[in-house]
């Protein structure tokens, strides 16, 4: 079996990734006896498939929006009011009060500056950090790390936990992808150690003999680590978790991912990134404007980042989470009742330290002779600038450049979302 230092357990309940000689980052003790006081930490939501950015944040008062969506527009009546001109489709009522609370802040034609309209691309192209290059092979939010690293402002006595950056999901996701080390969790309650509790799982028998049959010395160094994480969040007691009280999360994969998320924040177990994600946003046909196929989305969205919200309790104080979608939709329905591929889009962003309760960002108009080569929503802000400012307010990572090769971010430009 020939393996590479970058592997996946694919179908298992964890992998693990890295691109360089894996480091001995595992804190071989319970984080809890040594962690005072948590530090900043990042979700990172992504809305594969397109979200249409216009029926989630609706400019109620533009008329033209209303003329080029004759059956799918949210009616002003029905609309969850923001600003007087913006509004929440009325699936996203859950968000409101974090809103009015001022952890809401909302970006409005927001997205990447590149024109394409294929999601395999686009998606790759936000991931990565750089749009329009194809040959990126690691992600924005991984170099964010490395970056924080590179700086002065952590205590380089400090080590990092095996859970420094995760994801839920079968496999580490590209924004995640680098020489910092990374994990995939499918189930936080799924995956058993030998030795330890009831017998493992075929994954955990599987990866174990193919670590154990190895001769591989970096090989057998991510398998100890490995296993050595499973351990620590297994001391956590993961399947004895209890959201706070009256939380009750949605029943959905999403709803899952998001509770596994707060378990493993809440758990003290060294997270600073976190990464989702979510899909269904592709609503070509029979998209549906206050019911259908959107809003039925919207709420199972809307309920799971509200319950992980209030799940966190004062620990929300020290997590932001910001939601991004690869693009938005076209302003106009299309003759099946639903949208096409567009161009900018909503972003979410979220947490203690936000300054929300105010929709940023210029808003270019509606009007026939403002959209984005005749029918999208034009673009007004790099999505890289909010992640930019995020990056650099929560984790530290002062070296844009470094984490965006190419986007020249000028920090005075930024919203001072946080």
């Amino acid at each position: 079996m020939t393996l590479t230092r970058r592997f996946f357990l694919h179908r298992g309940a964890l992998a693990v990734a890295g691109t360089a000689a894996l480091p001995n980052f595992l804190v071989r003790s319970v984080l809890a006896e040594t962690a005072d006081a948590p530090g900043q930490q990042l979700v990172v939501i992504f809305q594969r498939g397109a979200a249409d950015g216009l029926n989630v944040v609706v400019p109620y008062r533009e008329r033209n929006y209303y003329t080029m969506r004759p059956t799918i527009a949210i009616p002003q009546n029905q609309v969850v009011d923001l600003d007087g001109f913006f509004g929440l489709h009325p699936s996203l009522a859950p968000l409101k009060p974090l809103y009015n609370q001022g952890h809401l802040a909302i970006v409005h034609a927001a997205g990447s500056p590149d024109m394409s309209r294929s999601h395999f691309d686009a998606q790759d192209y936000m991931e990565s950090g750089t749009p329009g290059v194809k040959n990126t092979s690691d992600g924005w939010l991984n170099r964010a790390l490395q970056a924080e690293d590179a700086c002065h402002c952590m205590d380089h006595d400090e080590e990092h936990t095996a859970f420094r950056a995760l994801a839920l999901g079968a496999e580490v996701p590209l924004t995640l992808a680098g020489k910092i080390s990374a994990i995939a969790l499918n189930n936080v309650n799924g995956f058993t150690v030998a030795g330890r509790g009831p017998a493992p799982s075929p994954a955990a028998q599987a990866f174990e003999a193919m670590y154990a049959d190895s001769g591989d010395r970096i090989l057998h160094a991510a398998g100890d680590e490995t296993f050595e994480a499973v351990k620590m969040l297994r001391t956590a007691d993961p399947a004895q978790y209890a959201p706070a009280a009256g939380v009750n999360y949605p029943k959905s994969e999403f709803g899952a991912s998001m509770r596994q998320i707060a378990q493993l924040l809440k758990a003290n177990l060294g997270v600073e990134a976190a990464f989702t994600d979510v899909a269904g946003w592709d609503t070509h046909v029979n998209q549906g404007g206050v019911n259908g196929q959107l809003a039925n989305r919207l709420g199972d969205f809307s309920a799971s980042i509200a319950a992980f919200w209030r799940d966190l309790g004062d620990q929300a104080e020290n997590v932001t989470l910001v939601t991004m979608s690869e693009f938005g939709r076209t302003a106009r329905e299309n003759g099946t009742a639903g949208t096409d591929h567009g161009h900018a889009n909503a972003m979410f962003v979220l947490g203690g330290q936000v300054k929300g309760g105010r929709v940023y960002g210029r808003w270019p108009g509606l009007a026939n002779e403002q959209l984005n080569q005749g029918r999208d929503l034009a673009l007004t802000t790099d999505y890289r600038a909010v992640l930019g400012e995020v990056v650099t307010r929560t984790l530290g990572a002062k070296n844009l450049e470094m984490v965006f090769p190419g986007a020249r971010l000028n920090r005075e430009q930024f919203f001072r979302l946080i």
